[in-house]
């Protein structure tokens, strides 16, 4: 059974409701009926004062998740306070716990099926690049909720999920150094910083659409002249190892990704 219907938003519980759970809720608020637990009152009413249409509440000390599906999005070094909590056998559960296997989860939190999810905080603009792995039998449902706020990729085990967590979920940080860099860059060359954000804004607009169809080196072979400016750019990256940097970003992001499903 899918978990949207027509007419009838079928209902999210949301364990947690930091950025990223606000993120998501941001993006999925039009298709389903969201509830929303949280450990914080006054951050409990923001949210809802900031987004219309869900409910929200403390969570109890016997919450009851029978037969809900939950939408864990907690830090994951809470996960040990919130499991005695949680109480009966949920329908489904979608973790977005980074670095935290379904392993522990399984072992904490009782429910029939299980999914691990890395989304990004472009949900709340539904321009999420969202990876998911878990079990075979829930995964069309989790791509129907996952690619209402974006774009979702389905992938065959948790090792390749820590990996894209260092991509999806982490790459927003990289781009903002990048963004951030180039618009310096055109403050240093004399730019007014108004106008240096607004140009890199629209560069990475016209970018996304422009990469989801050619591949990255052609797009820098179809911009790069012989003796241009581009090129002249371009080398001063290749010097200064940028490509290098943003390889070993990568590589660290999923170390430490490992790291913490090994704790956790």
């Amino acid at each position: 059974m899918l978990f949207y219907k027509k007419g009838i938003k079928v209902k999210l519980t949301f364990i947690g409701n930091g950025n990223m759970a606000k993120s998501l809720i941001k993006g999925l608020v039009d298709s389903y009926e969201i509830e929303v637990i949280g450990r914080n009152e006054s951050s409990l009413s923001q949210l809802k004062e900031e987004i219309s249409g869900i409910s929200v509440r403390l969570i109890g000390s016997d919450e009851n998740i029978e037969s809900k599906n939950i939408v864990l999005c907690v830090k994951p070094y809470s996960l040990d306070e919130l499991s005695p909590k949680l109480k009966g056998e949920a329908e489904s559960l979608f973790s977005v716990l980074a670095g935290t296997s379904l392993q522990s989860i399984k072992s904490k939190i009782k429910s029939k099926k299980y999914i691990r999810t890395m989304p990004n905080l472009g949900a709340s603009f539904k321009k999420s690049m969202t990876t998911i792995t878990g079990d075979v039998e829930l995964k069309n449902q989790a791509l129907e909720i996952f690619n209402k706020i974006g774009k979702s990729l389905w992938l065959s085990s948790e090792n390749e999920i820590d990996i894209a967590t260092g991509v999806a979920g982490s790459g927003p940080a990289f781009l903002a150094l990048i963004a951030e860099s180039l618009a310096d860059g055109a403050v240093n060359e004399g730019l007014k910083r108004a106008d240096a954000k607004e140009l890199v804004s629209g560069l990475f607009d016209g970018f996304a659409p422009l990469l989801s169809s050619t591949n990255p080196a052609d797009i820098k072979d179809g911009v790069m002249s012989p003796g241009g400016t581009t090129a002249a750019g371009y080398m001063a990256l290749e010097r200064n190892g940028v490509r290098s940097a943003m390889m070993e970003a990568i590589a660290d992001a999923h170390s430490k990704a490992k790291e913490l499903k090994e704790k956790n």
